[in-house]
C-alpha cells in the first residue's frame, strides 16, 4: 500500500507561481510512474502531468504545457508540480497518483493504483 500526501496548495493571484509537493510512502518510489490530476468544482477530474518511473520522460495536458513542470526527487520520495503563470481556470483540487511500473499512456487515462487526497489551489483574477 502506498500513501500519498500532497501539500502546497493555497490562494494566489493570477500570474503567480506555486509549487505543489507530493510525498509518497513507497519503499521503491523510483519504480512508480507519478502523475498529477486536478478537479475543478462541478467538473470531471482531468490529467495534468506525469513523469515516467524509468527514464523521467514527462507528459503534460495541453492546457498546462509550457507553464507547469513535473519533477521528482527519488531520494526524498517526492514528486513536484511547479506551476507558473497561473490562471483562474487552474483553480482546482490537485491530486497526485502513483502506478507501479506504469506507462505515461496509463497515466493519461487515469489508470493509477494509488491516489492522494488532494490540495486546493485557488487562483483569483
Amino acid at each position: 500500500q502506498v500513501q500519498l500526501v500532497e501539500s502546497g496548495g493555497r490562494f494566489v493571484q493570477a500570474g503567480s507561481s506555486l509549487r505543489l509537493s507530493c510525498s509518497a510512502s513507497a519503499r521503491t518510489f523510483s519504480t512508480y510512474t507519478m502523475a498529477w490530476f486536478r478537479q475543478a468544482p462541478g467538473k470531471e477530474r482531468e490529467f495534468v502531468a506525469a513523469i515516467h518511473w524509468s527514464h523521467d520522460q514527462t507528459s503534460y495536458a495541453d492546457s498546462v504545457k509550457g507553464r507547469f513542470t513535473i519533477s521528482r526527487d527519488n531520494a526524498k520520495n517526492t514528486v513536484y508540480l511547479q506551476m507558473n503563470s497561473l490562471k483562474p481556470e487552474d483553480t482546482a483540487e490537485y491530486s497526485c497518483a502513483a502506478q507501479l511500473l506504469g506507462s505515461l499512456e496509463l497515466a493519461h487515462s487515469g489508470g493509477m493504483n494509488y491516489w492522494g487526497k488532494g490540495t486546493l489551489v485557488t487562483v483569483s483574477p
